[in-house]
Formats: structure tokens, C-alpha cells, sequence
């Protein structure tokens, strides 16, 4: 349980971070840049079957599949704080809080958010296997490296040094917040 619990604020340290990068972040990082509305993610879907032409970023469903994702993790990560399994284990906010909001924690941090997280994590892969089994279009170089190859010109985005250091100091803020948060210094 303790590397459960590491994990989990490393998880919330992640996603807070991904939250601010969202709005600070180069381009193609900023949420103003890919995320589109539940109409155009719709009419996407629609179309995905004879669509064959590449998008820098992420495609509309993707996008919402990033939201969805960061909310999920989000939420299990924040839940697991409250949570406390009645055995030897409680999360360590759970002081803070009613055992009413203790027990709903727990019941959504073991069940719903655990369940929906994984399947989040299934149709993720699933979709990246049809892609590049599919419609043979490769996502996975892309997303370990940042580029790919276009038919259409698309904006640069800025990574220099400059932008680097900040996401790491953004990490280490959003990581030390975290750490005092739950009253422990060893993250």
C-alpha cells in the first residue's frame, strides 16, 4: 500500500501538472489548441471511417479523450486521499473530512473510478492498436517523439530549453504542493 499511495500522489502531481501546462504550455499542449466541442467530436466520429488524412495533435475525440482521462485520474487520485480501506490503510486526508465523505470516497475510489479508469486505459489502447493496425496510421512515434509527418503544413511548437526548464520547475512546484498537502516529505 505504500508504493499504492506513492503512486497515487505521483498520479496527482501528473495531472495537476498536465492542468497548468494546459493553459501555460506551448502550443500543441494548450487545451485552446485541441479542444473541441461535443459537436465537432461527433461529426469526427462520423467521419473517422473515410477520413485519411493526418492532424497535427490530437484529433477531436482524441482531445476529449484526454479530458475524460485527466478527470478520471484526477479523481482517483483525490478520492484515494479520503479513502481508508477499514483494515490498515486510510488515506492520509481522511481526518479532514466526515466518515461520510470517507465511506463515499471509498466506495468510488474502489469501485466506479477504478473500473472506469480501466476502461478508459482499454478503449485508449484499443483506439491506438486500430490506428495503427487499421487505419495504418502510426501514433506511437508521434507520441514518444513529438513529431510526425503531415500533409499539410502546421504550426511549430516551442520546445527550447527555456520551455523545458519550466515544465520541470512547474512539476516540482505541483509535486511539492502535493507532498505538503498529504503531510509527508518523501514522494
Amino acid at each position: 500500500m505504500v508504493w499504492h499511495m506513492r503512486c497515487g500522489y505521483a498520479m496527482l502531481s501528473l495531472v495537476m501538472w498536465r492542468i497548468l501546462w494546459g493553459f501555460i504550455g506551448g502550443y500543441w499542449s494548450r487545451f485552446s489548441s485541441f479542444v473541441s466541442t461535443p459537436r465537432q467530436a461527433w461529426q469526427f466520429a462520423r467521419q473517422s471511417l473515410a477520413q485519411t488524412s493526418r492532424i497535427a495533435g490530437h484529433n477531436p475525440l482524441g482531445a476529449w479523450s484526454v479530458l475524460a482521462m485527466l478527470s478520471c485520474l484526477g479523481l482517483q487520485a483525490l478520492t484515494g486521499l479520503f479513502s481508508d480501506d477499514e483494515i490498515s490503510t486510510s488515506g492520509p486526508l481522511t481526518a479532514l473530512v466526515s466518515q461520510a465523505w470517507v465511506e463515499r470516497a471509498t466506495q468510488w475510489h474502489t469501485g466506479p473510478g477504478k473500473w472506469g479508469l480501466i476502461a478508459l486505459v482499454v478503449l485508449h489502447l484499443g483506439s491506438i492498436f486500430w490506428y495503427v493496425r487499421v487505419r495504418r496510421i502510426d501514433l506511437l512515434n508521434p507520441m514518444r517523439t513529438g513529431d510526425q509527418i503531415l500533409e499539410n503544413p502546421a504550426r511549430e511548437s516551442t520546445d527550447t530549453i527555456a520551455t523545458r526548464i519550466l515544465a520541470a520547475v512547474l512539476l516540482l512546484l505541483c509535486a511539492s504542493a502535493v507532498g505538503l498537502s498529504v503531510g509527508s516529505g518523501s514522494l
